[in-house]
């Protein structure tokens, strides 16, 4: 990809699963990356998995604006202006939603919809001010079809298609592009919670393959390569876009 090299991003939630294989490629295309993630375990373990690049972790709760700051402010100084900004943390725990509880809603809203609000909020001005820069927000496509046992998880994501779409025409005469990407059912260590694990866990998994042109589970490495692009001057043209990666499950 075209002006990635020596750029920093910001991907959050970089530990693990599809946060880890974005890190991974960002990096590949030349990028520093400063992963911000709760369990800073395993943002060094991310690290290692690339030694001769730029990665720093930084312990961040997304969902803690005084976090989220303070960490920004150690990125800029110790790495440079961030140029790209990867919203991918995010949890859920699947039950009914006539089963859940205000607690439980609090937490899931706190993560999936506060947390890329304060990490927009803090790092949009700094892209705004210097004439550019890349957001680039990890949905779901379980916001654009709806998902049985994740309606508050679901309502997360549809807020943050609906608030790129919107931050992105505020932002356009900056030069700081926003897009969504959704992907589908991937094999992360989210989704093996998600699922659990004997027959039923089996039965779920072959329906959501049912459903999914393509006949397999998305893999986190299948991400990396849209976020790159979206991130770089390859996609300067490109805002306001909701991009599944599905295997085809959602065609709209």
């Amino acid at each position: 990809m075209k002006g990635l090299s020596g750029k920093v991003a910001v991907v959050t939630g970089g530990g693990q699963g599809i946060g880890r294989a974005i890190t991974l490629r960002l990096v590949e295309e030349g990028c520093k990356v400063a992963i911000f993630d709760i369990k800073p375990d395993a943002g060094q373990k991310t690290a290692k998995l690339a030694p001769k690049s730029v990665i720093m972790t930084y312990a961040v709760d997304v969902g803690d604006r005084a976090s989220v700051d303070v960490a920004v402010a150690k990125v800029e100084a110790e790495m440079g202006p961030i140029w790209a900004l990867v919203n991918n943390a995010g949890w859920d725990k699947p039950m009914p939603f006539l089963k859940t509880d205000r607690d439980l809603w609090d937490k899931i809203i706190r993560i999936n919809l506060y947390g890329p609000l304060n990490t927009q909020h803090a790092i949009a001005p700094l892209m705004a001010d210097r004439g550019g820069g890349r957001i680039i927000n990890i949905a779901s496509d379980a916001a654009r079809v709806g998902t049985s046992d994740e309606a508050v998880y679901s309502a997360c994501k549809g807020g943050i298609i609906s608030f790129t779409k919107s931050l992105a025409r505020e932002l356009a005469r900056k030069n700081v592009l926003l897009n969504a990407v959704c992907p589908g059912p991937t094999n992360t260590p989210m989704m093996a919670a998600v699922l659990g694990e004997g027959e039923q866990a089996v039965k779920w998994k072959d329906a959501m393959l049912r459903g999914i042109p393509l006949r397999r589970m998305g893999e986190p490495e299948d991400y990396g390569g849209i976020v790159a692009l979206l991130a770089s001057d390859d996609g300067q043209f490109i805002t306001g876009q909701t991009i599944s990666v599905s295997g085809g499950m959602n065609m709209i």
